[in-house]
């Protein structure tokens, strides 16, 4: 049987993590709260990235309990085909988005190689960032998504418990457990310049997930020094199919969650999605938090369109429009940002003859 790499086993430098993650924690939730603030202002500033997600296609193989999309719902299935995918980019464009995630389900002969990387190409030449959530890819495909204007991959292990993973990804290619703990490592041997990590939260034990993942991320830290990463928190929400995760996490389970990674990791973004409520967002704006999803349709198609939900990935829980959302972060003295990137920028990151990026 494969074995889990070295870096996933415990590390001399958990302790404190392990603690602030504890709800036995010395630390109370406001202290966390209060040392998590100081050093959100410190690093990011009175800021809030903004982004907003595409979906290309809701084709998938793969048998995922959890998801939506799976390939035994009854959900209607469709892509984007590239015409509409512009008209679709000229949309959000009116919103003000200028940074985007574009996703879709597992490799698909519908949504191949060959598709992403032409709707990249063209988000590219309307959006000043463009970055993914889809597949697992080889390094030499990452490299021409790079060179074709991606500049970012979003990839969730969904759960670190081997177990629990086994038993909700019941067939497709997500089952293979090791193939996608390392996408992110050859995402970034193929230029990617930044990586998004995550776990699905209520899947399994939310506190030892919490904790495969903080090690992932120390690990890319130090193997990709000058690689950008962040972590995103989100919780599941109803969706097509009626899955019942069976770890329930409360919101002072996440804030805690969430403070904690800002302290252990203070240069790492932390996002949070529309997957939460607007008090819960609006609440950790300004004390960890520093990207968000504003607007976002979870149907393929959906800015252009009227948003059928019966379609969609899983329900949005904050569907404030884009200027609600500004507004709100306005009256707690944090600046929207709707861009950070330029295209000078875009391109595949190179590495040194010995492999460390550069």
């Amino acid at each position: 049987m494969n074995t889990l790499p070295e870096w996933l086993n415990p590390g001399p430098d958990e302790t404190r993590f392990k603690e602030m993650l504890s709800p036995d924690s010395r630390w109370s939730i406001e202290q966390l709260a209060a040392e998590s603030k100081a050093m959100t202002l410190r690093r990011f500033g009175r800021t809030m990235t903004l982004y907003a997600p595409l979906y290309l296609s809701n084709h998938c193989p793969s048998g995922c309990a959890y998801c939506g999309f799976a390939s035994d719902r009854t959900t209607p299935r469709r892509r984007l085909e590239h015409d509409e995918l512009h008209k679709e980019l000229e949309a959000m464009k009116q919103l003000g988005i200028s940074d985007i995630l574009l996703l879709t389900g597992e490799r698909t002969k519908a949504a191949d190689f060959d598709y992403l990387l032409r709707s990249v190409e063209i988000a590219a030449s309307h959006m000043q960032r463009v970055s993914i959530e889809v597949f697992p890819m080889s390094i030499a495909e990452y490299r021409d998504l790079a060179i074709a204007g991606c500049t970012g991959i979003t990839i969730y292990q969904e759960t670190y418990d081997r177990k629990r993973y086994a038993e909700l990804h019941r067939w497709g290619p997500k089952k293979d457990f090791l193939a996608r703990l390392d996408t992110p490592s050859r995402a970034l041997e193929g230029g990617i310049k930044t990586i998004g990590l995550g776990v699905l939260l209520g899947l399994a034990d939310p506190m030892e997930d919490a904790l495969m993942l903080y090690r992932h991320l120390r690990h890319l830290g130090k193997t990709w020094w000058r690689a950008g990463l962040s972590v995103s928190f989100p919780r599941m929400r109803p969706q097509t199919g009626g899955y019942q995760p069976p770890f329930a996490v409360s919101d002072h389970q996440l804030a805690r969650m969430i403070f904690a990674f800002r302290i252990a990791l203070p240069d790492v973004e932390l996002v949070l999605s529309t997957r939460e409520s607007p008090a819960f967002r609006d609440g950790m704006a300004g004390l960890a938090i520093t990207r968000m999803s504003i607007a976002s349709r979870t149907t393929v198609g959906g800015y252009n369109e009227p948003q059928n939900n019966d379609t969609g990935q899983f329900d949005v829980n904050d569907d404030r429009t884009a200027e609600a959302f500004c507004e709100a972060l306005k009256q707690k003295q944090i600046e929207p940002v709707f861009k950070n990137w330029e295209h000078a920028y875009n391109g595949p990151a190179t590495a040194d003859p010995a492999g460390t990026p550069s």
